[in-house]
């Protein structure tokens, strides 16, 4: 372009390559940012925005940060949404006298960085790929942070659940079907859209192949799941066209299989609140059964509360282990001590795949090592068989820690710039370079006395000048003295000044040692990490053998401390808690105000339903969740807070429990209720928990009670009989008792004194004939007027159902009462006030002050 600088030329080559990114450009010590993307980095990042002349008539913006604050700001781009791609210099611009090469060495997206100020300790950054095909989906996610890579198929809704499970920060599709990744994805994560031919299965299946070194995928157990191998191809495609090409660590792929585990869909998981409450500053599950020690251990309990087991025998291990451990207080403790010196060993692993691992982090890797032998030693000691299994499954890594031992200094420092990074001994050029620096003077003063004694020059000198480096000063007295191979540079009036052969050696030596320092030591531990890469498997292995370690013995510190019991399993087609407890709600309430047990028992014999009514506030909704997330706890391989827990294993658990309006795409609070309350009844199965709150609230009354009367009919006559807890407040649900065999009636019992209800929060059995919704609307501080005039509508309103008359209830006559028809002193004081009011001399501040009045009076703010 005619006028433009070879800088802004190189740029808008580099930047036409990745016009979806922000570039950051590397230019001297800095990072530029130039016109749109200097506009959009200085209000992401609050720093200044100039113009600078790009060589024409025209300006172009201008934002910049120096390079070493790249850690600083590039976290806050990202977070933004931000793709960022990193073009640096190439080459030692002293090196050339042309433009410096530069080059794009990384691009960071939401799904793809090692940045640890960007990634969350105890959460996994996934990067998902979504490929869609005719007969069903294929997903699949990755974590190049870890190096975990995981993928599957089946319908839509299986997919969904998998998303709201995994959480992944990022998600690429097909440019296609961008209009189904917007209406099904929408906000909930960053997307972004790739060339249609990504997504083709050949160039998948070949790439895949390619980068395990294998001639099929029979081994990771995926050969026929196309679409999950099409999705799977695409990730690594991304990976690549992003710059990460460094990818060792990335060594399997596993499919998630939807027969392993508990299917509970998104709506169940949200409802749920397992990773995070509905409310703004509420606790989720996971925040009160994580007490995880390291990241790796944080990051597993979260796959095991979305991926909850079926395999009976799995979990009863898990059970084991954490009863043993509950046992041992001592163990327990010691165990404890050793994981807190473990670091992120999975993430420290991918760094040293790609090179990108610092000293420093290094001797922490070490250090976890020297730990995890401890706890292997500790482990060993017991009798415990599944722990002397837990215990030789950590593989040996004597030969990596000797490895590091040799190489890194103990007091090396983050950056290999700094120097002192690699031991001494390892090699004897560096050890000499250190000592010409350490001891320099030293070594100059050794040459002055060595040859003013070969020479007997006893006023021999040694010094240095800018022009010709170290030399020998030597009187005239003495000059008939000087060997023959000392070259003449400097004739002074009483004195001549020489170089030798060994000054100039030494002075090459000197003068360039630091940077010949840095060379070598960089050299070296590029060397050091070529050989740590050798034990990428094993550190992997040992890093998933910790996590469960620490899983485990964060399931016995919680049952310990929150007083959690062992569940068990039976083959009858059974639910029994006894003394069941919310383990988020307990949590939250005062020492003083402790929570109150329940029983629940469901069975396919005489209790396959359980209908539960009761006032608003009492805990129906929470006994719901409750007796769910017990389900849920004990097949995660956690011990659950009950006195007892009975139950066959569930493969199936459907929560309904409110629903939000989906005003976007056009469907009420009622329609997302259908959709959802349809899902469950079209996906039962005989092992299903099923737990129904308020269905069929959204719509009028007798559509309500007819449609949840229906459903109700519906899981009763169902083949499956599946386990059923159903609150309600139509009350007229509590006569189909009568009718069906297998529903009963509970409620969550309250007390009444002196017109006034006390929660009990206690399940019983029998229905309940009274909502008490006006009681709730008093202590929720109603303005009297109007629970007064509820209370009156009221008993006009059960009169009438009483006669069988409950039409006369809608007349206009009957709801429209007058205001002061009611018989209270407050409303006829304010009557009398208004009969003694002259409207004709009532001034307009007279008249306000008196609304004022009537307003305190009636409560009304």
């Amino acid at each position: 372009m005619a006028g433009v600088t070879p800088l802004m030329q190189q740029y808008q080559n580099i930047k036409a390559k990745h016009p979806d990114a922000l570039l950051l450009f590397r230019v001297g010590d800095f990072y530029e940012t130039f016109g749109k993307d200097a506009i959009k980095t200085s209000q992401i990042l609050d720093i200044v925005l100039t113009k600078r002349s790009n060589g024409s008539a025209a300006d172009i913006e201008l934002a910049g940060f120096p390079h070493h604050a790249l850690d600083t700001y590039l976290p806050k781009l990202v977070r933004a949404g931000q793709r960022v791609a990193i073009c640096d210099q190439l080459e030692d611009p002293k090196q050339t006298k042309t433009i410096v090469k530069r080059g794009v060495t990384e691009l960071v997206t939401p799904g793809v960085t090692l940045n640890d100020q960007i990634l969350r300790s105890k959460s996994n950054n996934f990067l998902a790929a979504i490929h869609f095909d005719k007969d069903n989906l294929g997903i699949a996610f990755v974590d190049v942070s870890t190096g975990e890579f995981l993928t599957a198929q089946g319908n839509q809704e299986y997919i969904d659940k998998l998303i709201q499970s995994l959480n992944p920060t990022e998600v690429l599709f097909s440019k296609k079907y961008k209009q189904q990744i917007n209406d099904w994805i929408g906000s909930r994560c960053y997307s972004f859209a790739m060339d249609d031919w990504a997504f083709q299965f050949d160039f998948a299946y070949e790439s895949l192949t390619n980068h395990f070194k294998t001639s099929t995928l029979k081994g990771f157990g995926i050969e026929d799941i196309r679409s999950g191998i099409t999705a799977s191809g695409a990730i690594l495609r991304y990976l690549s066209d992003t710059q990460h090409n460094k990818l060792e660590h990335i060594a399997s792929i596993s499919r998630i299989t939807e027969d392993d585990y508990v299917w509970m869909d998104r709506f169940t998981i949200r409802n749920l609140e397992l990773f995070q409450s509905n409310a703004p500053d509420g606790v989720s599950l996971l925040d009160v059964v994580d007490k995880t020690i390291t990241p790796m251990g944080g990051r597993m309990l979260k796959r095991w509360l979305a991926l909850p087991l079926k395999d009976k025998k799995k979990i009863e291990e898990r059970h084991d282990l954490v009863s043993y451990f509950k046992s041992k207080n001592n163990l327990t403790e010691s165990i404890i001590d050793q994981l807190s010196l473990v670091h992120d060993i999975e993430r420290l692993v991918s760094k040293i795949a790609t090179g990108k691992i610092n000293p420093r982090e290094v001797l922490a890797l070490k250090s976890s090592l020297e730990a995890i032998n401890r706890l292997k030693e500790n482990l060993a000691k017991s009798k415990e068989n599944s722990l002397i299994k837990l215990e030789g499954s950590l593989e040996p890594t004597a030969s990596l820690e000797q490895l590091i031992v040799k190489y890194i200094s103990e007091e090396a420092p983050i950056a290999i710039a700094k120097g002192g990074v690699i031991n001494k001994g390892l090699n004897e050029e560096l050890d000499d370079l250190r000592n010409l620096l350490t001891n320099g003077k030293e070594h100059l003063e050794q040459i002055q006395q060595r040859e003013a004694e070969r020479t007997s020059i006893s006023s021999l000198k040694l010094a240095f000048n800018n022009v010709f480096g170290y030399y020998l000063e030597v009187r005239n007295t003495h000059k008939d003295k000087v060997p023959a191979e000392w070259v003449r540079k400097q004739t002074l009036v009483n004195a001549e000044r020489y170089i030798t052969e060994e000054l100039k050696t030494y002075e090459t030596k000197i003068l360039g040692a630091e940077e010949r320092i840095l060379k070598l030591e960089t050299e070296i531990y590029s060397e050091f990490i070529g050989q740590l890469q050798r034990y990428i498997s094993i550190l992997q292995y040992n890093a998933k053998v910790i996590a469960k370690i620490d899983c485990l013995v964060n399931f016995a510190i919680i049952a310990r401390q929150y007083k959690y019991f062992r569940p068990e399993f039976t083959d009858e087609d059974i639910i029994s808690i006894t003394g069941g407890r919310h383990p988020v709600i307990e949590q939250q309430l005062s020492p003083d105000n402790p929570y109150v047990e329940s029983d629940t028992h469901l069975n396919k014999e005489s209790q396959q339903i359980i209908m539960i009514t009761g006032p608003n506030m009492s805990g129906k909704s929470a006994l719901l969740r409750q007796t769910a997330l017990l389900c849920l706890l004990a097949q995660i391989g956690s011990f659950v807070p009950a006195k007892s827990l009975k139950l066959k294993l569930l493969d199936k658990i459907f929560v309904r429990v409110g629903a939000s309006d989906n005003i976007s795409q056009g469907e009420s609070t009622f329609m997302v209720e259908m959709n959802e309350t349809a899902s469950i009844l079209n996906n039962l199965s005989p092992q299903s928990l099923i737990l129904l709150d308020e269905i069929g609230r959204g719509t009028s009354t007798y559509d309500g009670i007819s449609i949840a009367w229906a459903i109700t009919n519906f899981l009763h006559e169902h083949p499956s009989k599946p386990l059923t807890l159903f609150a309600t407040h139509y009350h007229e649900l509590n006569e189909m008792t009568h009718e069906f065999t297998r529903i009963k009636n509970f409620n969550v019992s309250i007390k009444e004194v002196e017109g006034r209800i006390i929660f009990m929060r206690k399940l019983v059995a029998g229905g309940s004939a009274h909502s008490f919704g006006i009681h709730v609307a008093e202590m929720a501080g109603m303005p009297k007027f109007v629970t007064h005039k509820a209370h009156a509508m009221l008993q006009k309103l059960e009169a009438l159902r009483e006669n069988d008359d409950t039409s006369k209830a809608l007349k206009k006559d009957a709801l429209q009462l007058s205001f002061f028809q009611l018989d209270d002193p407050l409303l006829e004081n304010i009557k009398n006030d208004l009969a003694g009011i002259d409207i004709n001399t009532l001034t307009p501040v007279e008249a306000l002050m008196l609304l004022n009045e009537w307003k305190q009076k009636l409560g009304i703010n």
